[in-house]
């Protein structure tokens, strides 16, 4: 039987969240005793538990067909690897910040200086499209400390709140790149893989549908009922059940949950009452 080998970070937020996407989407993962592969029950599926900056180089090699694993960490280490699906979660930027105290004067404050990094082929490309002259001082963790103890002038790193930034005396002033979590997959899958990814990917889809739309009911007077649905078009239209009330009708839809707030005002001046917004578990088109 063919197995879809699916890597994933071995700790870390991204493991938690990457587990959650694959429990939501019915798949049952036992990694019981911290092993380093675990196989789903109920679809097939191995999961490959790898130190996240290895991940790519094993998708390459062909050692896993696929992972979720952060677009930052495929763009700079710049394998045979491609980026399926952005999957909206673990969110951040890759980003220059320079000491608190220093005045920011644009790009040009990078000429002549040194800045530490994790990430020298992201940066080093950011350098040369803007013909800064600078040097990359590559180090592995704790990059934030670098200006601090004299290693660099400043800093190019991840940041997603900005608070170990403004913990260690630094601000952030550019932003090289955004980055979230991805489905990034093997440049030469084989057809047979290729049909479990395709399922697997259906569901991640409907999952992921489902985080964003939230289900809407409310109760609404007929002679405005045009006009609310106006407001609220739905996935195709509205459903609308009349009441007993013979002069209102309620009215089921499903709302992206971004524009809920911009149209709840709408909403109430066209007459909407009781309204409800209920999660949905999984959203097929």
């Amino acid at each position: 039987m063919k197995i879809l080998k699916i890597a994933v970070q071995k700790s870390g937020r991204l493991n938690e969240q990457s587990l959650q996407l694959l429990k939501e989407c019915g798949i049952a993962i036992n990694n019981g005793n911290n092993r380093l592969k675990a196989r789903a029950s109920n679809f097939p599926v191995e999961v490959l538990f790898l130190r996240n900056s290895d991940i790519p180089q094993y998708i390459e090699d062909g050692v896993a067909d696929i992972s979720i694993i952060g677009e930052n960490v495929v763009i700079e280490k710049q394998k045979n690897v491609r980026i399926l699906e952005k999957l909206g979660f673990a969110k951040c930027r890759l980003s220059l910040a320079i000491p608190k105290n220093e005045t920011y004067t644009g790009l040009n404050f990078f000429n002549g200086i040194k800045v530490a990094t994790s990430y020298p082929n992201t940066l080093r490309k950011f350098l040369d499209e803007n013909k800064l002259d600078t040097e990359i001082h590559e180090i592995s963790g704790s990059v934030e400390i670098a200006p601090n103890i004299g290693l660099a002038d400043s800093i190019c790193d991840l940041v997603s709140s900005g608070s170990t930034l403004f913990s260690n005396g630094l601000k952030e002033v550019e932003v090289i790149l955004k980055s979230e979590a991805c489905l990034a997959v093997s440049q030469s899958i084989a057809p047979e893989i290729q049909l479990i990814l395709d399922k697997l990917l259906f569901r991640i889809r409907s999952v992921m549908a489902a985080r964003n739309n939230k289900y809407i009911l409310l109760n609404a007077p007929n002679d405005k009922l045009e006009k609310i649905i106006d407001v609220l078009p739905g996935m195709k239209s509205p459903t609308i059940m009349p009441l007993a009330d013979k002069n209102w009708s309620s009215l089921h839809s499903v709302i992206n949950e971004n524009d809920f707030w911009e149209v709840i005002d709408e909403l109430k001046e066209n007459g909407a009452q009781g309204i409800l917004i209920i999660p949905i578990e999984k959203m097929v088109a």
